[in-house]
């Protein structure tokens, strides 16, 4: 077994992540092909029952449930949850599971990941599609990367578009597809092929340094920006992708001077336990450009130029992505403790505002971004980085009403001295539905979910995401609701086969479909592409008595809706 530190994110590399993999695609491999090979989708089966009185009746339920509605004959509003799962490409943390995976092998662990994203009743992947200066998808600014095909600048064979057939299949199944940028990566420790010349590396190596074993674009070089930038928005124009999303590597982690050639990303380890340690650190190689900086008139000290760097480019993304596709909601994880003067009493840690140089507290204040998702990658009863103490900073520090949506470390569900029950993931989840207008949370990574390491998944899937729900809406983006959709009823045999159909204007992401068994209302989410939907009789029930259905757009605003009666 061996330990790499991915930013603040431990993961383990061992036998048991291969094996239980291989196991999941081999087991499913032929139902997932034949499934989605011509309909990606099977047929849809009803939702499960949503009880009284267990949420909110504002259209803003969480995913454990909506309140039953004060008309029986009228379901409660859709629950409303982010629920998203990272998938890191960097190291073949989670996709593809080894770098020289055949083509079919690649796709047939997609299929899996996302098989198992819906049956948990999650609506979102988050993608690394730019592991470092590199690219899954083909791209004329980046090479592929060697994390997919064993080495940097080789395409698959035979030839195909990951990214493309992730967002193709992830859409097919109701799930949004956000891609994940690495901002200043240029080169991972754990690379092997050598750069080929068409890398940033070599193309503008000025914008370029080394830091301890890895590459690193330096955020005061305009050039590093600019790349960075132009790299997202091809991206954002070529793909129909749902969001951006960016994580916590600005500036690098600091190396312990002594430590520089040392192991790959040990120093992020350290700020994960609490803090960077008292050793002197390798300072990050920016001379040059500060030097600029300085003869060119500029007043700040250094620290607050670096910050200026990344704020420049964050506040870039954001104005780019949106002037390209308004609907594309831009979000950042960054280090889950906030600037040291501004912490709530008792908390205590690495500070990514003086180390990474991200003020991610400016970024909420500016509204510089859709949705935040902070990195709480402690328990709720570890006093010093207490989870629900800091959610509630972060929270507190959401003054532009933008989307809070933290990070859970699911992936430390595992055998180490510091390891998570499934309980805890579990009790983080309820932290989050328990404030207000905030649902929502990501799990860290999709390898947890995938090998459901001591059962998470079971226990998810029975106390925490019974229900599917809608991603929360983001007015601010826009807030035109769609035409409601035309939908008509027939008996199919031992069924209700429904006819749907988009009404006049703007395109459907997904239709909300209820449908009630006796006194029950049942809640399901289908992709705006289907034009058919059935719902089977219940065995206790019967047929479903009534329908009703509403059409949902991307930015999750939601139509009027049309009732469907059955009996």
């Amino acid at each position: 077994m061996r330990v790499i530190w991915i930013g603040e994110r431990e993961v383990e590399f061992n036998a048991k992540k291969r094996q239980s993999l291989a196991a999941c695609v081999a087991g499913g491999l032929a139902a997932l092909l034949s499934g989605c090979a011509s309909t990606p989708l099977a047929p849809a089966t009803p939702g499960q029952p949503v009880p009284s009185g267990s949420g909110g009746g504002t259209g803003t339920g969480t995913g454990a449930g909506a309140s039953a509605a004060a008309d029986p004959a009228v379901p409660p509003p859709a629950p409303r949850e982010f629920r998203a799962a990272w998938v890191s490409t960097v190291a073949n943390i989670d996709w593809p599971s080894r770098s020289n995976l055949s083509v079919d092998r690649q796709q047939a662990e997609a299929l899996a990941i996302l098989d198992r994203a819906k049956a948990l009743n999650l609506n979102a992947i988050v993608l690394q599609v730019r592991p470092s200066a590199d690219a899954i998808y083909p791209s004329e600014l980046e090479p592929w990367s060697e994390f997919l095909t064993g080495q940097q600048g080789r395409a698959p064979r035979p030839l195909y578009d990951p990214l493309q057939f992730w967002i193709a299949q992830a859409h097919a199944r109701g799930l949004e597809l956000h891609a994940w940028f690495n901002p200043y990566r240029a080169r991972h420790a754990t690379a092997r092929t050598p750069l080929t010349p068409g890398h940033i590396a070599h193309t503008q190596p000025e914008a370029v340094k080394p830091y301890g074993r890895f590459l690193w674009m330096d955020p005061g070089e305009p050039a590093a920006s600019r790349h960075t930038l132009d790299v997202v928005l091809d991206v954002v124009r070529r793909y129909d992708i749902d969001g951006v999303h960016i994580d916590d590597y600005f500036y690098p982690y600091p190396i312990d001077a002594p430590n520089a050639a040392g192991a790959a990303g040990a120093e992020s380890g350290a700020a994960l336990d609490g803090g960077a340690g008292p050793k002197a650190e390798l300072e990050f190689p920016d001379q040059p450009s500060w030097q600029r900086y300085l003869l060119s008139g500029g007043q700040l000290d250094r620290a607050a130029w670096r910050r200026q760097n990344v704020n420049q480019l964050i506040e870039a993304l954001y104005q780019g992505i949106h002037r390209e596709k308004a609907w594309v909601r831009f979000g950042i994880s960054p280090f889950g403790i906030g600037r040291p003067d501004r912490r709530p009493a008792g908390i205590v840690g690495f500070s990514q505002y003086d180390k990474l140089y991200a003020d991610a507290e400016l970024w909420l204040a500016n509204g510089w971004l859709d949705y935040l998702a902070p990195q709480l990658y402690w328990p709720v009863a570890q006093a010093p980085q207490a989870f629900d103490v800091l959610l509630d900073y972060w929270l507190a520090q959401n003054t532009q009403g933008r989307h809070v949506w933290p990070g859970l470390y699911t992936s430390r569900i595992d055998n180490s001295s510091k390891a998570f029950p499934p309980e805890e993931i579990v009790k983080q989840i309820g932290v989050t539905r328990s404030r207000n207008g905030n649902h929502g949370h990501l799990h860290f990574s999709v390898a947890a979910l995938m090998e459901n390491r001591k059962g998470v998944c079971d226990q998810l899937k029975t106390q925490a995401y019974q229900y599917a729900a809608l991603v929360p809406p983001t007015p601010w983006l826009g807030a035109v609701a769609p035409a409601a959709p035309a939908v008509t009823a027939r008996r199919d045999g031992a069924g209700l086969a429904l006819k749907l159909a988009p009404g006049a204007g703007k395109a459907v992401a997904q239709y909300a479909v209820w449908s009630r068994y006796g006194n029950e209302w049942r809640f399901a989410v289908a992709p705006g592409t289907r034009t058919e939907l059935r719902l089977p009789d219940d065995g206790v029930a019967g047929a479903a008595s009534a329908v009703v259905v509403s059409a949902v757009d991307r930015l999750g605003n939601e139509s009027a809706r049309v009732t469907v009666a059955t009996a």
